[in-house]
């Protein structure tokens, strides 16, 4: 299939792009996030009832975290009431893995385009493999842990980041050595923690944080779904192209953005990924599609990227539809000089999903709809391609 010239130019637009970690920002300070307001993954929700329990769950932990409520009680009241406002943090330029949701003061990862200038993207410190967020669990377990993050953590991230640390030569030595920069992320995670080490005088010395970085080999996924979104971001607003410029779940739809139409959600329903459980709970207990980090696929890498990452196919490649390699060339636009060790082709647009009939398999974590076990496996989650047909639609109008 030709490319379309708007397609092409926003393409390059997004590629030529140095995204840059450099410093950390609260939401209020990046974006003006007023007080009562708490950001989620994927498009907004379209009334109270919709919410997701893992995402209402983690709303509550950061309502409390934030002061807004006493505890999680008063604070799933005033969510329901309206008096604590939810809205999509893609449509502030902040991503958020799973069920994690930003509150005002919570420390962002700033990521920059080095080469322009003018392009920010934030996203909150990674969990890792503690009571983390992303989980959608209510306990004050998690609470513990978001308030450890952002100060102890904090502290010795800040003091190892000095002039800021460039992240796509990171994702490339995770590439190469078997990451896929989404589901899989420890050898990119390693390649951080060195770093840090490295630039932080004298050393990182506090045990628990050595501990929680050793035993953490998501660190890097956050700050890698910001710098997809940084790119991504600086292909919007031109003029016919239907460029992918954002996507995400928030368990009941999943939905996208394209370049020619910037802040226009296009959402399908949210069918639960296709995958095995680690816990003994039947199949019915699987939360749709969720996450923001799906703009890693977009991107073209993740699942997108699976033969890179011999672990990742071994464990999800029964997932995938048979056409999964048909999609990764039929969806993707073209190569990236970053890239040029590997051969993959990047970024996606509507029209290639719309000529494939399919869009981007993604790699997710599989929730607990209820929110009370958290996570329970990983999983393939096949888009289908009615956003992206709605978005060309808008588009020819």
């Amino acid at each position: 299939m030709t490319l379309h010239p708007a397609d092409q130019f926003a393409f390059d637009r997004a590629m030529v792009a140095q995204p840059v970690w450099n410093r950390f920002n609260t939401a209020a300070d990046a974006v003006d996030l007023p007080e009562n307001v708490l950001l989620h993954a994927g498009p907004a929700f379209d009334a109270f009832d919709m919410i997701t329990e893992p995402i209402l769950n983690s709303c509550c932990v950061a309502a409390v975290f934030e002061g807004l409520a006493k505890d999680f009680d008063q604070a799933e009241a005033m969510i329901l009431s309206g008096e604590i406002v939810l809205q999509p943090a893609q449509d502030h330029d902040i991503v958020t893995p799973l069920a994690a949701v930003v509150s005002a003061s919570m420390p962002l990862h700033t990521i920059y385009d080095a080469w322009r200038g003018t392009q920010r993207v934030y996203a909150p410190i990674n969990g890792g493999s503690r009571p983390a967020m992303r989980l959608g669990l209510r306990s004050e377990a998690v609470l513990d842990h978001i308030r450890w993050l952002n100060t102890r953590f904090l502290d010795v991230l800040q003091a190892g980041l000095a002039e800021g640390i460039a992240l796509v030569p990171l994702a490339v030595v995770g590439l190469m050595g078997g990451d896929d920069c989404h589901g899989r992320t420890p050898v990119a995670a390693q390649a951080l923690i060195h770093e840090l080490k490295d630039r932080t005088p004298g050393g990182i010395t506090d045990e628990d944080v050595l501990d929680f970085m050793a035993t953490s080999p998501s660190l890097f996924l956050n700050l890698w779904m910001a710098a997809t979104k940084c790119m991504m971001k600086l292909a919007e607003g031109i003029d016919g192209s239907s460029f992918v410029t954002a996507a995400g779940g928030n368990g009941r739809e999943v939905g996208i953005q394209i370049s020619g139409l910037p802040g226009q959600w296009f959402t399908t329903p949210a069918r639960p990924p296709k995958g095995t459980f680690d816990v003994d709970l039947p199949q019915d207990r699987a939360l749709g599609a969720i996450g923001d980090s799906a703009v890693v696929e977009a991107f073209g890498l993740g699942a997108m990227a699976i033969d890179l990452s011999p672990e990742q196919k071994a464990g999800l490649g029964a997932f995938l539809p048979e056409d999964a390699q048909a999609r990764t060339s039929g969806l993707s636009v073209g190569a990236h000089p970053y890239f040029g060790a590997l051969d993959i082709r990047l970024g996606s647009t509507a029209r290639g999903a719309v000529a494939q009939g399919a869009g981007p398999v993604i790699g997710l974590g599989i929730l607990d709809r209820e929110g009370h076990a958290g996570r329970l496996g990983g999983g393939i989650y096949d888009m289908p391609v009615a956003p992206f047909a709605d978005a060309l639609a808008a588009l020819s109008k």
